[in-house]
């Protein structure tokens, strides 16, 4: 009787070793898996090309009038609004040629009063047939006289007011002065170059397409910006020109787009890699970039999970592929739609083998 319940226990310590020693084996053969159905989306070709960004506006400010620099109200790397003061000149003799012009006009009023009033006076007594008329005509010919003269007094008070702002200089625009190029108390003329002021708020990318995408490509087509200047992020842009003039020498045409800079995270100059998003007009099943599997003889797979019974079970299907674009990949022939790929995980199947599916798209 002892020897039997030895040797019950004995047999299942042993059954427990060997379940112990499998389990391992067993649970590696269930591979967890992340899965992606196959759809049918619209193609777009993904065009890589690179640029530059430069500024829409950039002035080199100069005077209107020849003066003396007394203020400077910004310098370079400052930001300014549009309407800013910048600098000033000296303007004590505009000033005083302006008080003149103002004297003389008040001046041409009172001359022009009196000879209305004498002329109407004239008029009267040409009337009661006591006065020549002859000098009623030249009395209205004064009064003509006068007339001119008041608007000449006119002119030279509002030529003298224009020339005394032009003493003050204000931002045409807004951006970043970019130089700085003379000090308060330096003699300027109309010829010196005081500031250089950059537009910064909206930058514009000059991309140079070859001439064969001259059909696909217009306004509005969306394409997206990455710099070194902003690791890890992406700008998405549309393009706002097409310029229908192709480079002989390079057989290119050019496609800009307006890069948002509100934030003044770009200056003009940084480089940049686009990419055009060009449609084809065509659809075609898609699956996940991450599904495929190359191998070193040429053969592209991915694998295809299915359900048997209550488990799921993978195969490699081989298949032919067509264009990359958004992380996604064309499916030319291989796949139908509503099938599910394995996209995490598929480094290590084998034919027929068992997963556990821990996530789908």
């Amino acid at each position: 009787m002892l020897g039997r319940q030895s040797n019950r226990r004995t047999r299942g310590a042993l059954a427990a070793l060997l379940l112990a020693t499998l389990s391992p084996a067993i649970a590696a053969q269930v591979a967890p898996v992340e899965l992606a159905p196959v759809e049918r989306r619209a193609i777009v070709e993904n065009l890589r090309l690179s640029g530059s960004l430069r500024a829409p506006y950039s002035a080199r400010l100069s005077p209107d009038v020849e003066g003396r620099l007394v203020s400077l109200a910004v310098d370079a790397g400052e930001r300014v609004r549009a309407g800013d003061t910048l600098f000033r000149l000296d303007d004590e003799l505009s000033r005083l040629e302006l008080a003149q012009a103002v004297a003389a006009e008040h001046e041409a009023v009172a001359d022009l009063d009196d000879a209305r009033r004498r002329a109407a006076e004239a008029r009267r007594l040409v009337a009661d047939k006591t006065f020549p008329e002859s000098e009623a005509r030249s009395r209205e010919a004064l009064v003509e006289r006068s007339q001119a003269t008041l608007e000449r007094r006119r002119a030279e008070r509002a030529y003298a007011a224009a020339k005394l702002a032009r003493h003050e200089l204000k931002a045409p625009f807004a951006g970043v002065i970019a130089a700085r190029n003379a000090d308060p108390g330096e003699r300027v003329d109309t010829d010196t170059e005081v500031l250089v002021l950059v537009a910064t708020d909206r930058l514009e990318l000059d991309l140079a397409v070859p001439q064969g995408y001259f059909q696909r490509v217009d306004v509005g087509t969306p394409l997206s910006v990455t710099l070194d200047a902003l690791p890890g992020r992406e700008i998405d842009a549309r393009v706002t020109r097409v310029v229908p003039v192709s480079d002989p020498g390079t057989r290119t045409f050019v496609a800009r787009a307006e890069i948002d800079n509100r934030e003044n995270r770009l200056a003009p100059g940084m480089s940049v890699r686009a990419t055009l998003r060009l449609g084809t007009d065509r659809e075609a099943e898609v699956v996940p970039r991450d599904a495929l599997i190359r191998y070193p003889d040429g053969r592209t797979v991915v694998w295809v999970a299915r359900v048997d019974g209550d488990r799921y079970i993978v195969s490699e299907r081989r298949v032919e592929t067509g264009l990359l674009f958004d992380g996604s990949v064309e499916i030319v022939d291989g796949l139908v739609v509503g099938e599910r790929v394995v996209i995490r995980g598929n480094e290590a199947l084998r034919e027929g083998q068992q997963v556990r599916v821990i996530g789908e798209t």
